[in-house]
Protein backbone atom coordinates (compact mmCIF):
# COMPACT_ATOMS: atom_id res chain seq x y z
CA UNK A 1 0.00 0.00 0.00
CA UNK A 2 3.03 2.26 0.76
CA UNK A 3 4.63 2.14 -2.34
CA UNK A 4 0.99 2.88 -4.43
CA UNK A 5 0.30 5.67 -2.32
CA UNK A 6 3.77 6.66 -2.71
CA UNK A 7 3.81 6.74 -6.74
CA UNK A 8 0.15 8.46 -6.76
CA UNK A 9 1.35 11.42 -4.43
CA UNK A 10 4.44 11.86 -6.60
CA UNK A 11 2.91 11.89 -9.98
CA UNK A 12 -0.67 13.42 -8.71
CA UNK A 13 2.29 16.35 -7.61
CA UNK A 14 3.17 17.15 -11.10
CA UNK A 15 -0.31 17.92 -11.93
CA UNK A 16 -0.57 20.19 -8.65
CA UNK A 17 2.12 22.20 -10.28
CA UNK A 18 0.89 22.42 -12.94
CA UNK A 19 -2.66 23.59 -12.70
CA UNK A 20 -1.19 25.70 -9.71
CA UNK A 21 1.21 27.65 -12.42
CA UNK A 22 -1.35 27.70 -14.88
CA UNK A 23 -4.05 29.78 -11.78
CA UNK A 24 -0.74 31.42 -10.68
CA UNK A 25 0.32 33.21 -14.13
CA UNK A 26 -3.11 33.46 -15.54
CA UNK A 27 -3.96 35.59 -12.39
CA UNK A 28 -0.99 37.70 -12.25
CA UNK A 29 -1.10 38.13 -16.26
CA UNK A 30 -4.65 39.50 -16.10
CA UNK A 31 -4.43 41.39 -12.97
CA UNK A 32 -0.98 43.11 -14.70
CA UNK A 33 -2.73 43.78 -18.31
CA UNK A 34 -6.12 44.82 -16.75
CA UNK A 35 -8.12 42.12 -18.31
CA UNK A 36 -11.74 40.91 -16.92
CA UNK A 37 -12.19 38.02 -14.96
CA UNK A 38 -14.40 35.40 -16.51
CA UNK A 39 -15.30 32.15 -15.92
CA UNK A 40 -12.78 30.17 -17.29
CA UNK A 41 -10.52 32.14 -14.14
CA UNK A 42 -12.86 30.56 -11.90
CA UNK A 43 -12.44 27.11 -13.06
CA UNK A 44 -8.42 27.15 -13.04
CA UNK A 45 -8.35 28.89 -9.78
CA UNK A 46 -11.31 25.85 -8.40
CA UNK A 47 -9.17 23.45 -10.40
CA UNK A 48 -5.94 24.36 -8.84
CA UNK A 49 -7.93 24.53 -5.20
CA UNK A 50 -9.33 20.81 -5.50
CA UNK A 51 -6.52 18.79 -6.95
CA UNK A 52 -3.97 20.52 -4.05
CA UNK A 53 -6.92 19.49 -1.64
CA UNK A 54 -6.33 15.91 -3.25
CA UNK A 55 -2.78 16.04 -2.84
CA UNK A 56 -2.97 16.84 0.57
CA UNK A 57 -5.40 14.02 1.34
CA UNK A 58 -2.63 11.84 -0.25
CA UNK A 59 -0.35 13.32 1.66
CA UNK A 60 -1.58 12.55 4.99
CA UNK A 61 -2.75 8.86 3.59
CA UNK A 62 1.43 8.44 2.99
CA UNK A 63 2.55 10.28 5.92
CA UNK A 64 0.80 7.90 8.46
CA UNK A 65 1.56 4.49 6.00
CA UNK A 66 5.47 5.65 5.91
CA UNK A 67 8.01 3.50 7.20
CA UNK A 68 9.48 6.60 8.32
CA UNK A 69 6.83 7.45 10.57
CA UNK A 70 8.50 4.63 13.01
CA UNK A 71 11.33 7.38 13.11
CA UNK A 72 9.60 9.44 16.05
CA UNK A 73 9.81 6.59 18.40
CA UNK A 74 13.02 5.27 17.64
CA UNK A 75 14.92 8.60 17.66
CA UNK A 76 12.55 10.71 19.14
CA UNK A 77 11.58 14.50 18.43
CA UNK A 78 15.26 15.70 19.15
CA UNK A 79 16.68 12.98 16.87
CA UNK A 80 14.15 13.54 13.69
CA UNK A 81 15.02 17.18 13.63
CA UNK A 82 19.04 16.16 14.12
CA UNK A 83 18.27 14.25 10.66
CA UNK A 84 18.19 16.34 7.61
CA UNK A 85 16.59 14.04 5.22
CA UNK A 86 13.74 12.65 8.39
CA UNK A 87 13.64 16.29 9.01
CA UNK A 88 12.56 17.08 5.52
CA UNK A 89 9.72 13.98 4.76
CA UNK A 90 8.04 14.06 8.57
CA UNK A 91 7.97 17.74 9.22
CA UNK A 92 8.63 20.53 6.98
CA UNK A 93 7.45 18.83 4.00
CA UNK A 94 3.67 18.10 5.17
CA UNK A 95 4.11 21.23 7.63
CA UNK A 96 4.68 23.74 4.58
CA UNK A 97 2.69 21.81 1.98
CA UNK A 98 -0.45 22.10 4.69
CA UNK A 99 0.12 25.45 5.11
CA UNK A 100 0.38 26.18 1.10
CA UNK A 101 -3.04 24.25 0.19
CA UNK A 102 -4.53 26.46 3.60
CA UNK A 103 -3.18 29.51 1.68
CA UNK A 104 -5.06 28.48 -1.86
CA UNK A 105 -7.85 28.16 0.32
CA UNK A 106 -7.63 31.16 2.03
CA UNK A 107 -6.96 32.80 -1.60
CA UNK A 108 -10.40 31.30 -3.05
CA UNK A 109 -12.31 32.21 -0.55
CA UNK A 110 -10.88 35.70 -0.61
CA UNK A 111 -11.27 36.10 -4.53
CA UNK A 112 -15.52 35.06 -4.21
CA UNK A 113 -16.18 37.56 -1.76
CA UNK A 114 -14.85 40.58 -4.44
CA UNK A 115 -17.34 41.94 -7.11
CA UNK A 116 -14.43 43.60 -9.18
CA UNK A 117 -12.37 41.67 -12.24
CA UNK A 118 -9.23 43.57 -10.41
CA UNK A 119 -10.19 42.07 -6.50
CA UNK A 120 -10.65 38.70 -7.82
CA UNK A 121 -7.68 38.51 -9.47
CA UNK A 122 -5.58 39.83 -6.47
CA UNK A 123 -6.04 37.59 -3.92
CA UNK A 124 -5.68 34.63 -6.14
CA UNK A 125 -2.01 35.99 -7.75
CA UNK A 126 -1.19 36.57 -4.46
CA UNK A 127 -2.37 33.62 -1.93
CA UNK A 128 -1.23 31.21 -4.98
CA UNK A 129 1.89 32.60 -5.82
CA UNK A 130 2.93 32.52 -2.02
CA UNK A 131 1.52 29.07 -2.11
CA UNK A 132 3.31 27.74 -5.43
CA UNK A 133 6.46 29.66 -3.82
CA UNK A 134 5.91 27.24 -0.46
CA UNK A 135 5.22 24.55 -2.36
CA UNK A 136 8.59 24.57 -4.38
CA UNK A 137 10.53 24.86 -1.67
CA UNK A 138 9.72 21.48 0.20
CA UNK A 139 9.57 19.04 -2.88
CA UNK A 140 12.06 16.53 -2.56
CA UNK A 141 13.78 17.25 -5.61
CA UNK A 142 16.43 14.61 -5.30
CA UNK A 143 14.07 12.25 -4.80
CA UNK A 144 11.09 13.26 -7.14
CA UNK A 145 12.84 13.99 -10.41
CA UNK A 146 14.96 10.68 -10.07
Amino acid sequence: MYNTVKILHSYWAYLVLLVLILATFNALYKMAADKEYAANDFRISLFALIVSHIQLLIGLILYFVSPRLQAFSELGMGGVMKDAVNRLYLVEHPFVNIIAVALITIGYSKHKKKLTSQAKLKPIAVFYTIALVLFLSRIPWNTWIS
